[in-house]
């Protein structure tokens, strides 16, 4: 169970860390019209742990597409 954590979650926090790059690159934290008021440290937090929460739902997606029923030797 360790495994298939760490299969889904590393890719998806390597991802998180890109598309935070470059999310917050193109737009400023503070001139986004869902800030209401937060400081910009969280809304850094808040839309990395956003695009983490994706990228886990789609490496999860990935390897319960992967993992066939009925197979004997499953990836992991």
């Amino acid at each position: 169970m360790l495994k298939l954590a760490m299969v889904v979650l590393w890719p998806s926090f390597m991802a998180a860390v890109l598309a935070e790059g470059l999310f917050f690159s193109i737009f400023d934290p503070g001139q986004l019209p869902l800030a209401g008021g937060l400081s910009p440290m969280a809304i850094y937090s808040a839309g990395f742990f956003g695009f983490w929460s994706l990228g886990a739902l789609a490496s999860m997606l990935t390897y319960y597409l992967v993992a066939v029923p009925g197979d004997h030797n499953p990836p992991i």
